[in-house]
């Protein structure tokens, strides 16, 4: 068994892919389809103020136009809605609604429920000390897209 960087870097992504694609299973049981993590990191970036598309690109990493369709997305789904920007009555500002807030909460309990899983598997004390080896590595406490 390889022990390289290539190695690393594909069980870390294997790893995401799996919780992505298993929440995304899960969110839609519960009564949220077609969510996907996408959607979840724009999501918590508008909760954490990201106000226009074009902020929750920047906050996001990705480009102005997969924003766009992200955020549609979001307000199709009565995730996200716009509300006159109180500073400026010619801006519309994005908010969370309470179906956007629901969905977090779901999204959390249900990664919580993954994480459980994991820690069943391999233990507790061991996932722990992923997460904390992967945010010392990365040096930060929080996802970088909902600074």
């Amino acid at each position: 068994m390889s022990r390289g960087g290539a190695d690393l870097a594909l069980l870390l992504l294997a790893g995401f892919r799996f919780m992505a694609e298993e929440a995304t299973l899960r969110l839609a049981e519960r009564g949220y389809p077609g969510v996907r993590p996408a959607h979840d990191f724009a999501l918590r970036a508008v909760a954490a103020g990201a106000g226009s598309v074009s902020e929750v690109g920047r906050r996001t990493s990705v480009s102005k136009q997969a924003a766009a369709k992200t955020v549609a997305a979001l307000e199709e789904g009565g995730y996200v809605r716009r509300s006159p920007d109180p500073g400026d009555g010619r801006r519309a500002r994005l908010v969370v609604t309470d179906r956007g807030h629901s969905l977090m909460r779901d999204g959390e309990a249900v990664f919580d429920e993954l994480r459980a899983q994991w820690e069943s598997l391999v233990g507790g004390d061991r996932i722990a000390d992923v997460q904390d080896a992967l945010q010392r590595l990365l040096g930060t406490d929080a996802p970088p897209m909902v600074e």
